[in-house]
C-alpha cells in the first residue's frame, strides 16, 4: 500500500480559502517551496545566528536539531513504512543510544515513536475505513488481553495504582505495535526488506559480541560492569565475563541470537537460491556461536525446542534424518568433557536439577502458588520487581522475584490473566500452523513457518526468564505475530491475481 501525506478535505480546501486550506497548500502540496518557506528559513537562520552569538553553541545545535526533527516526526506519521523501519532499528540500538546520550529518556522515546505510528494508523483508518483487515482470531484474543490489563487498574487487591500506570505502558503501547504492523505491511517486497533488516541488525549484535569476547569491553562498558557489586555477581561467572553485546543484558543478547537462527534454518531448508542459503548460513553460525558468549543457559534449549516443532509440522524423510543427526550431536555436546566455560554453561542448561539457581526459583514458585490461587486477578500490574519495591515497599509481592514471564503474569494478573495469556499464545501458534498449511507460495510458506517457530521459541524462553518485556524482543515478537496473518493475506492476494490473469 502506498503511503500518502495527509490531505485536507472539505469546503475550505475546495475553495482555496481558510487557514487549513492555506496550511495544506503551503506545507503539504508546495512543501514550503514558496515565499513563505523562504521567509521561515531566513527567520530560523537569523534566530540561530543571534542565539548562538548570545547564548552559545548549544543553543544553535538545539535549534538545528529541532528543525531537523519536525520533518522526521512528520515522516513517521505520514509514511508508516519508514516509521516501522525507524522503530525496529531503534529497538535494537536503544541501549547504544542511551550510552551515547545518557540524559535521553529512552523508554519515553520508544513510546513516542509507537504513539506517532499509532496516530498515523488512526488517520489512515479514518480516511480508508478498512477495519476488516484486523478481523482474525489473534486480534480478538489480543484485544481481550489488552482490555484485561487496562481493567487491572481497578484490581481491589493492588497495593499501588501508580505502579499500574508505569507498567501498563510496557503492555499496552507495545501491544499496539501489532496493529501498526498488521495494517501497514502490505507487500512481499516489504516483508523481505524487514526480514533482511532483522538479520542485518542481528549480525551487528553477533559481531559486537565477538568484539567483547576476543578484544574486550570498551572503557564505558568496563566502568558499568564495575559500578555495582550486583552486576559483578551476575555477569562474572567462574572467572569469565558474560557478554551482552549491544543489548541490555546477556539474556536479551542470547535470545536475540537464537531467533534469527530459527529463520536462517527455515530459509536453508526452503526453496531459495544457493547464494541466499550460504549468506544466511554464515549469519546462523555467527549468531549461534556468539550466543555462547552470553552464558545464558535458558537460551540453549530454545533451538532444540523449536526444531522439535519444526520436525512435527514439516515431517518428511529428510527432516527425520536431520533431526536424528541434530539430536545425536546435542547429546554428545551435553556430555562431552570440556574446560571451556561457555560450553560448561551450555551443558548445565540441560541439567537444571543440579543447578542451585534453578532450585531457588523452583522453591520461590512453589511458595507463591497459594497466593495465586487465592487472588484471581493477582496483585496488580507492577506489584513485583522494580516497580513493586518503588511504589509498594514492604508489601508481600514487592520482595518476590518472578524470574519468569509466566510467573509474573500469574502473580500480577492472577490465574484469570494467566489463562487469557496462555490462550493468546495457543491461538497464535495454532493460527501459524494453519496458515503454514494453507499458504501455497513456497517463499511465503517458509516465512510463515519461521515466524511460528520464533513465537514458539519466545514462549519457551518466557518460562525461565521474562522474554517478552525488553527491547527489542517485545517489538519483534509482535512483528512476528503480525507476519503470521500478513503472509497468508499476501498469498491469497497472489492467488487471486493469478486466477484473474
Amino acid at each position: 500500500m502506498t503511503d500518502y501525506p495527509i490531505t485536507v478535505k472539505g469546503s475550505a480546501a475546495k475553495s482555496g480559502m481558510g487557514f487549513l486550506a492555506w496550511l495544506n497548500q503551503t506545507f503539504l502540496i508546495e512543501k514550503l517551496y514558496n515565499k513563505t518557506g523562504l521567509f521561515i528559513l531566513l527567520a530560523f537562520a537569523v534566530l540561530i545566528g543571534v542565539g548562538t552569538a548570545v547564548i552559545g553553541v548549544v543553543f544553535g545545535a538545539l535549534m538545528i536539531g529541532a528543525v531537523a526533527a519536525l520533518p522526521f516526526l512528520y515522516s513517521i506519521v505520514a509514511y508508516p513504512k519508514f516509521g516501522i523501519i525507524v522503530l525496529l532499528v531503534m529497538a535494537y540500538m536503544l541501549w547504544q543510544v542511551a550510552a551515547l546520550v545518557p540524559f535521553l529518556p529512552i523508554g519515553t522515546v520508544m513510546d513516542g515513536l509507537q504513539v506517532l505510528l499509532m496516530l498515523g494508523l488512526l488517520i489512515q483508518l479514518k480516511r480508508n475505513n478498512d477495519w476488516a483487515i484486523f478481523k482474525n482470531p489473534i486480534t480478538t484474543v489480543l484485544l481481550i488481553w489488552l482490555i484485561y490489563n487496562i481493567l487491572e487498574v481497578g484490581n481491589p487487591t493492588a497495593e499501588s495504582r501508580l505502579a499500574w500506570v508505569y507498567t501498563v505502558r510496557s503492555v499496552a503501547v507495545v501491544t499496539l505495535s501489532y496493529f501498526i504492523f498488521l495494517y501497514n505491511i502490505r507487500s512481499v517486497k516489504y516483508v523481505k526488506l524487514l526480514l533482511k533488516l532483522w538479520l542485518a541488525l542481528c549480525l551487528i549484535g553477533a559481531l559486537y559480541g565477538y568484539k567483547q569476547e576476543y578484544i574486550g569491553f570498551s572503557a564505558s562498558e568496563d566502568a558499568y560492569l564495575h559500578s555495582n557489586p550486583e552486576i559483578i555477581s551476575l555477569l562474572f561467572i567462574a572467572g569469565h565475563w558474560r557478554k551482552y553485546s549491544i543489548f541490555s543484558d546477556p539474556v536479551s543478547f542470547a535470545y536475540n541470537m537464537v531467533m534469527p537462527t530459527i529463520l536462517c534454518i527455515c530459509v536453508i531448508a526452503g526453496k531459495f537460491k544457493p547464494r541466499t542459503k550460504i549468506i544466511v548460513g554464515v549469519i546462523m553460525f555467527l549468531c549461534l556461536h556468539s550466543m555462547l558468549f552470553s552464558g545464558t543457559r535458558g537460551a540453549n534449549v530454545l533451538l532444540p525446542g523449536a526444531l522439535v516443532l519444526y520436525a512435527i509440522i514439516n515431517y518428511n524423510r529428510k527432516v527425520l534424518i536431520f533431526t536424528c543427526i541434530a539430536a545425536a550431536f546435542l547429546v554428545f555436546l551435553i556430555n562431552v568433557p570440556t574446560s571451556n566455560p561457555n560450553i560448561v554453561r551450555f551443558q548445565t542448561a540441560f541439567q537444571p536439577n543440579n543447578d542451585a539457581s534453578y532450585k531457588v526459583r523452583k522453591n520461590n514458585q512453589k511458595r507463591i502458588q497459594p497466593y495465586i490461587l487465592a487472588h484471581p486477578m493477582g496483585g496488580g500490574l507492577g506489584a513485583t520487581g522494580v516497580w513493586g519495591k518503588r511504589f509498594a515497599p514492604g508489601s508481600y509481592l514487592a520482595g518476590f522475584p518472578p524470574d519468569s514471564g509466566y510467573m509474573r503474569v500469574a502473580v500480577e494478573d492472577g490465574w484469570i490473566g494467566l489463562l487469557i495469556f496462555c490462550s493468546l499464545i495457543f491461538v497464535i501458534v495454532k493460527t501459524g500452523i494453519e496458515n503454514y498449511y494453507a499458504i501455497k507460495d513456497p517463499e511465503l510458506k517458509t516465512y510463515c513457518l519461521a515466524m511460528t517457530l520464533v513465537v514458539f521459541a519466545y514462549n519457551l524462553a518466557n518460562f525461565p526468564q521474562e522474554a517478552l518485556v525488553q527491547y527489542p524482543s517485545n517489538i519483534f515478537f509482535y512483528l512476528d505475530v503480525a507476519l503470521i496473518i500478513i503472509l497468508r493475506r499476501l498469498d491469497e492476494q497472489q492467488t487471486l491475481q493469478q486466477q484473474n490473469t
